[in-house]
């Protein structure tokens, strides 16, 4: 029983690991720089929602085209 009261000498790569985890878990950065890098996010998802809906109303337009010549093909026939 005696070796179970020994304590362990922590193993050094788990260790290191572990503050890693803590050390980017609480970010690394001033609270300026921590403002900035949400706000460069948050302008990174607003503008990919603004080139997903562009990329959708080019679509509908192409596809509108398209229907448009094939109607204007079947009636000339």
């Amino acid at each position: 029983m005696a070796a179970a009261a020994v304590e362990k000498k922590p193993n050094p790569k788990r260790m290191q690991r572990e503050v890693r985890r803590q050390v980017l878990s609480s970010g690394i950065g001033t609270k300026s720089q921590q403002a900035l890098k949400l706000q460069q996010e948050q302008n990174k998802q607003e503008r990919k929602a603004r080139s997903r809906e562009g990329k959708r109303i080019d679509a509908e337009r192409l596809f509108e085209l398209k229907q448009q010549k094939k109607r204007e093909k079947h009636l000339r026939h």
